[in-house]
């Protein structure tokens, strides 16, 4: 498993590719179907890569790395509610925001870990 653990490039390009699904399916709305499924595998992957670099690296600081986790699962979760209730017209407005909320924290969180990206250092 060390081609998962060896970098964070395959678990950041799959949450890039997912996001960019997510935006796509949420803008065309009903007739999303195919892209809310690949999507779904998209959240498998995120998960199985998040949780292999958990493994690797929560010895660093296991409080931070608990909780950049738990912030990649919220931020699934409010994705996967957006689509569910935009097929079934019901409002988003209060999941986008959470969306926004929770992918900003685990983002911060990410690159502020020792295993993120440094863009100022």
């Amino acid at each position: 498993m060390g081609f998962l653990t060896d970098s964070t490039h395959a678990h950041i390009a799959t949450w890039v590719v997912a996001i960019v699904i997510f935006l796509i399916a949420a803008l065309m709305g009903k007739q999303s179907k195919g892209l809310h499924m690949t999507l779904r595998l998209f959240y498998i992957l995120i998960i199985i890569t998040g949780g292999a670099l958990f493994f690797q690296y929560q010895t660093n600081d296991p409080m931070l790395y608990g909780l950049k986790f738990l912030g990649g699962i919220l931020v699934i979760g409010m994705m996967e509610m957006v689509l569910v209730r935009q097929k079934k017209n019901k409002p988003t407005g209060l999941f986008w925001i959470l969306f926004a909320v929770f992918l900003f924290i685990t983002l911060f969180l990410g690159f502020k870990l020792p295993i993120g990206l440094h863009f100022l250092a």
